[in-house]
């Protein structure tokens, strides 16, 4: 990186001192690298540090870096793209999905869960959890609530839970005709849970997307899927590969 004037700028210091960063990082730094401490970068950009932390913000903000915990400020992957609208449907775990099982288990799922899975509020339903990884990172969690009567043939399954019970019982989802999914997009907050699982603060913005499969007339499972809100970006339609430019270097989400 070489030294940029930025006493003559019109626009504030702080964006500017967001610019030639950005293009810094497009041309010098790859995924995953961490950048040289602020009062370094401070000194080579002859700004106050106040400036350089609102540049390093916005750059958070806008999904190029990462604060990580224990580590500094990373150079974030390019944002993951989070497919809504499109007419292609799927069963979770089937061979293009690129989520990963965790666990199963047999659980009473929250009333607003039960109500849309039209079952009993105290009727326990088997609850998939996944992760979703980009660039080594967690960047999603699931969790898929699945009623018994749309998996029904798990007898000879031999593991309680686990990630073999997981892909069991998405094996066994994937014998019902899909008829329609729906999907649902919210801006939330994640809850302790789920910032533990995204390595994230509690709090921290995510975005909440609720699927909804239809088989047979009715919900045959249900997904609820926390994004980070900083590593993702909503696509709609079946193209999702859309190329965003940051700079000279080209990123496909």
């Amino acid at each position: 990186m070489g030294t940029t004037q930025l006493e003559t700028v019109p626009e504030p210091k702080y964006w500017h001192l967001r610019t030639v960063l950005s293009e810094a990082l497009d041309s010098e730094f790859s995924v995953g690298e961490i950048l040289p401490n602020e009062r370094d970068l401070a000194a080579r950009f002859g700004v106050a540090r106040a400036t350089l932390r609102q540049a390093l913000e916005q750059l958070e903000l806008e999904g190029r870096l990462q604060r990580r915990r224990g580590v500094g400020t990373t150079v974030a992957p390019p944002r993951m793209g989070v497919s809504v609208g499109t007419a292609q449907h799927a069963w979770p775990g089937g061979a293009q999905d690129a989520w990963q099982a965790l666990d199963c288990a047999l659980e009473v799922p929250p009333a607003g869960v039960a109500e849309t899975l039209v079952t009993g509020s105290a009727e326990p339903v088997h609850v998939v959890r996944r992760s979703r990884v980009s660039h080594g990172q967690p960047v999603a969690a699931e969790l898929l609530y699945i009623p018994g009567d749309s998996v029904p043939d798990l007898t000879g399954i031999d593991a309680p839970a686990g990630p073999a019970r997981a892909r069991a019982v998405l094996r066994e989802l994937q014998r019902l005709e899909l008829e329609r999914q729906e999907n649902a997009v919210e801006l939330g907050s994640a809850r302790a849970d789920d910032a533990r699982e995204l390595d994230r603060l509690p709090g921290a913005p995510v975005l909440v997307v609720t699927t909804r499969f239809i088989a047979r007339g009715r919900t045959a499972a249900l997904s609820m899927a926390t994004y980070r809100a900083d590593t993702c970006r909503l696509t709609f339609g079946d193209a999702g590969g859309v190329e965003i430019h940051h700079g000279p270097t080209r990123h496909a989400s």
